[in-house]
């Protein structure tokens, strides 16, 4: 059952993605106990709030459903690569494509632009229907970091059930919040003390 963002609801952010906005964009989708799903992306207003807050677009960006459905679906082939790099398998093509494409929306050359009373200047352009081109080649671009850069052997799954969010390990930490490793300690705990005495 999905329900609507609080700042009660969402859990800290995942270790490492101070370091890489990808990992939270990865993580804008969350499961928790009880069967209930928070979507940061899950409607239009939603996914201009979340693109604002990481400096992505302006407050009045007017993010469409197309925007945000676009940026759900990479987030959905960025947590397929996350998930092929943590098993150690290969990458879905069809997700390695989506990633490439999105890599190539943002134009990496400042373009040679004449102004009739100043003459010639260079600048990247960046009309308004190029701010979700933009966001995608960015978070794409912070993704292709974190698979292969050094950070990429620390990248592992949450331990805790039904967590589906992804962090950076530090030492022996697996959980992505202390509120995921009370729940992993507490569901240990429970199954010792339920388990039957061996004779």
């Amino acid at each position: 059952m999905s329900e609507t963002p609080t700042a009660e609801s969402m859990p800290p952010p995942a270790p490492g993605a101070e370091d890489h906005l990808a990992l939270d964009f990865v993580n804008s989708a969350v499961a928790l106990p009880g069967g209930h799903f928070i979507d940061l992306l899950g409607t239009p207003g939603h996914a201009n709030r979340w693109l604002t807050e990481h400096g992505l677009a302006a407050a009045d960006a007017g993010v469409q459903e197309m925007c945000a459905a676009q940026l759900r679906s990479l987030r959905e082939h960025l947590r397929a690569l996350c998930a092929a790099r943590v098993a150690g398998l290969p990458a879905l093509p069809m997700a390695l494509s989506a990633v490439n494409d999105a890599l190539s929306k943002a134009p990496t050359a400042a373009l040679l632009y004449w102004d009739a009373k100043n003459g010639p200047y260079r600048a990247v352009p960046c009309p308004t229907d190029e701010i979700l081109g933009r966001a995608l080649a960015t978070l794409a671009a912070d993704a292709a970091d974190l698979l292969t850069g050094p950070d990429a052997d620390r990248l592992t799954g949450c331990g805790s059930t039904p967590c589906n969010r992804y962090l950076l390990r530090h030492g022996r930490r697996h959980w992505c919040s202390t509120r995921c490793g009370d729940r992993a300690r507490a569901a240990r705990a429970y199954a010792r003390r339920t388990q039957p005495k061996a004779d």
